[in-house]
């Protein structure tokens, strides 16, 4: 082994990582399963249903959080407006974000709604409602992560160029000042 060489990074948080997995797994093996194996469509419907819940706000108020460094929440004001609520870490910490990590969270967020989508397309070839009905669910919990970590991180995006822009035009502005004050 060449100790020169620099070490794989690892994952800065396994745990995290194996239960952002694993409430998607256990949601989509458990449909796959039953759909086989059961014969109570209540059944499917509710367990396949409350672990795409929980894959939902594990991933909506924790993995993400400790993962990509984005939270975001929707809120209804007084006027009955739809406000959106993003929150990203500062600029230090997430440039420190562990790319394996961030790299588990964003294909297993996608990969994660391309396979319900798939199921949905099997359940309307196979002319079956009542399985479309929970692939709906399921998949509109995915698609409502992924709409909202994808506007979160364009919000942190234009939060960190106008830092940056910020931090040029200031750094920029002193050089001038030292210059002249030189003179």
């Amino acid at each position: 082994m060449d100790l020169s060489q620099p070490v794989e990074e690892n994952y800065a948080n396994p745990k995290t990582c194996f239960f952002h997995v694993l409430f998607k797994a256990s949601a989509l093996a458990f449909y796959i399963l039953s759909t086989l194996f059961a014969d109570s469509f209540v059944i499917i419907f509710v367990f396949t249903v409350v672990l795409a819940a929980l894959d939902f706000w594990v991933v909506k108020n924790v993995s993400g959080r400790i993962l990509v460094g984005l939270r975001w929440w929707n809120e209804i004001n007084e006027e009955g407006e739809s406000i959106w609520r993003f929150e990203c870490l500062d600029q230090e910490s997430l440039a420190r974000i562990n790319q394996k990590d961030s790299w588990l969270f964003w294909w297993t967020l996608y990969l994660n709604a391309v396979v319900w989508g798939i199921f949905g397309i099997f359940s309307m070839v196979r002319l079956e409602v009542d399985y479309l009905l929970v692939v709906g669910v399921c998949f509109s919990l995915a698609i409502a992560n992924i709409i909202g970590f994808t506007k979160c991180r364009k919000d942190a995006r234009s939060k960190i160029q106008a830092f940056a822009s910020r931090t040029i035009a200031s750094s920029f502005s002193s050089t001038l000042h030292s210059a002249f004050s030189l003179v």
